[in-house]
């Protein structure tokens, strides 16, 4: 795969840092990537775009999903998982990620988190929606991504790795045969607004999360705007599967104007025995699945939007004031906490809940070692599409992906010697091709993607959002091409950018598939059709910044570099 040659408006690098790897993003998959690659002996760089425990991570309530309780197996978890992803999971991802996945939460253990346990002192284990086993790790009750993010950052300031905060990550760097180099960063507050530099690596791996900011509201925090997708896209890697965004079925909800980070009200509460009611009181999710509340994830978002379109209504209710106040203190006093400075107490009334943009189930496409198609780039975690999700997440397995599949970055990178290769990056364009969008476009994408490719979509929604993105693309172009101008580059400027190029290929990709499948509805292609899409949807970007789309032959992804570029 080659280079596209479109770098973002972008002054050329004043200062570098050479290493063997550096990891962007400190999430549970980044830092357990960097640990793992320094363990290794590997000179490693961990480069964040806020503070070291300031992810997405941090901000994961359920838990972490393994087959760890009496009487679970790794196949079951499989099942669950294969169920979930709604015909498009990569078996023999899954595989890997449900063997692997119970050493790696106790290797997670021994470095230092720690999980609830029961009254034996073995692990307490939870249910969440589409698991028929409770099999969920927790800690905290319902902080069990800030207790991983507490151990690994503990973890990684022990061993003095260096690290880059609050620094925007741009681009990927590349030598004279398209191999990796190094990535170009900006890091914020530190000498000029558009100052740049460079980490000179050989290996890059990408773990910046998600891309939730692409919606108006999102669980997701402010700095979760598709930052590595587009990096990735720019470099010439492959995306896979961005229409299979997954809205969380039951987030805050804070009025029909609220944008931005919105509190999440874990699957765990249902887990645990909370019900979805309409106003009425009536549990509307009885008789739509089996497991009832505890469906897969998209099927309660689709339960929740239909009720609301039946009754027009703004939201639905989670009722668990049966649990009392001592379960809600403490089993769940992170989002007790959220509620009540919001104004509502979940112990004497119900909770008004809403779908959000939660969780890209897709990403840049990977094989099981998480190597990209461009040589030396990986990517793991939410940026990432392994195969695991399919069409849809299973509860709970997004922490346990990112570990795995880190580890088995950074055994690829050791094992393979491609530190030892000394990057020669070419020098940056003096006057990059990819022009920047005003600040103001951020608002605007948001709410054209709520608007149409949300959690309902269509042919009719998807083509006026295709619509309105490309007239936003044309005049950051035409503006560039006839006067050489582009809005002024910085941290704003940049996300909103790469806000857009993500947005372009999940519209592009939503429409291209022409029916309902996981976290994919359209309204106007309501069945699912296995003979015609049970396959993914891969695109990547062209020097002219246009989008090549295709659509695999089987559910099977094709291996992501060519067997000379392997070692």
């Amino acid at each position: 795969m080659t280079s596209t040659g479109i770098r973002l408006h972008a002054p050329a690098p004043g200062w570098s840092i050479d290493a063997d790897v550096v990891v962007v993003g400190s999430g549970v998959a980044g830092l357990t990537a960097a640990l793992r690659c320094e363990a290794a002996g590997l000179t490693t760089v961990v480069v964040t775009k806020a503070r070291l425990d300031d992810g997405s991570t941090r901000w994961a309530q359920g838990g972490i999903a393994a087959a760890l309780g009496d009487g679970d197996t790794p196949e079951q978890h499989l099942d669950d998982t294969l169920v979930a992803g709604a015909g498009l999971c990569d078996e023999e991802a899954v595989r890997i990620l449900v063997t692997e996945g119970p050493d790696a939460v106790r290797r997670l253990i021994a470095t230092g988190a720690r999980f609830d346990e029961s009254g034996d002192g073995g692990l307490e284990l939870t249910r969440e929606g589409g698991h028929h086993r409770r099999r969920i790790a927790h800690a905290g009750g319902d902080a069990t991504g800030a207790e991983i993010s507490r151990a690994l950052v503990e973890a990684v300031r022990a061993r003095g790795m260096r690290t880059v905060e609050n620094a925007l990550v741009l681009d990927l760097l590349t030598d004279a045969e398209g191999r990796t180099a190094g990535v170009t960063l900006h890091v914020m507050g530190e000498g000029q607004h558009d100052g740049v530099g460079a980490v000179h690596a050989p290996a890059v791996v990408l773990a910046t999360g998600g891309m939730g900011q692409v919606f108006s509201a999102t669980t997701n925090p402010a700095v979760s705007t598709g930052d590595g997708v587009a990096l990735a896209l720019r470099a010439g890697a492959e995306v896979s599967d961005l229409e299979f965004v997954q809205f969380h079925p039951t987030v805050l909800f804070l009025g029909p104007d609220a944008e931005g980070q919105q509190p999440l009200v874990s699957e765990a509460v249902r887990g645990e025995g909370a019900h979805l009611v309409d106003a009425d009181g009536v549990r509307f999710m009885l008789g739509q699945h089996e497991l009832a509340e505890l469906a897969p994830r998209d099927v309660v978002a689709k339960g929740i939007v239909r009720r609301m379109l039946e009754q027009d209504a703004e939201h639905m209710y989670l009722d668990a004031r049966h649990f009392g106040a001592e379960m809600w203190e403490n089993r769940f006093p992170t989002i007790l906490a959220a509620c009540r400075a919001h104004g509502i107490d979940p112990v004497t009334e119900p909770v008004p809940v809403a779908p959000a943009a939660h969780y890209a189930s897709g990403g840049v496409r990977t094989d099981s070692r998480g190597r990209t198609t461009v040589p030396g780039l990986y990517a793991c975690g939410e940026v990432a599409c392994t195969g695991v999700h399919g069409a849809n997440r299973l509860a709970s397995n997004s922490l346990l992906e990112g570990l795995v599949y880190a580890e088995r970055i950074a055994a690829d990178i050791a094992s393979t010697g491609l530190h030892a290769r000394v990057p020669q990056p070419l020098p940056t364009a003096e006057r990059p091709a990819h022009p920047l969008l005003s600040p103001e476009a951020r608002l605007a994408i948001q709410r054209i993607m709520t608007r149409g490719a949300g959690v309902l979509r269509s042919e009719e929604s998807l083509a006026e959002a295709a619509d309105r993105l490309h007239r936003l693309h044309a005049d950051a172009r035409d503006a560039l091409d006839e006067n050489g101008k582009t809005a002024e580059p910085g941290v704003d400027t940049w996300e909103a950018t790469n806000l857009l190029c993500v947005a372009r290929v999940l519209v592009e990709a939503a429409r291209r598939r022409e029916e309902t499948r996981g976290c994919h509805w359209r309204e106007d292609r309501p069945e699912r059709d296995d003979t015609a899409w049970r396959r993914h949807i891969v695109v990547r970007l062209n020097p002219d910044r246009s989008l090549a789309v295709r659509t695999t032959d089987t559910t099977d992804f094709p291996p992501t570099l060519p067997q000379a570029q392997e070692q």
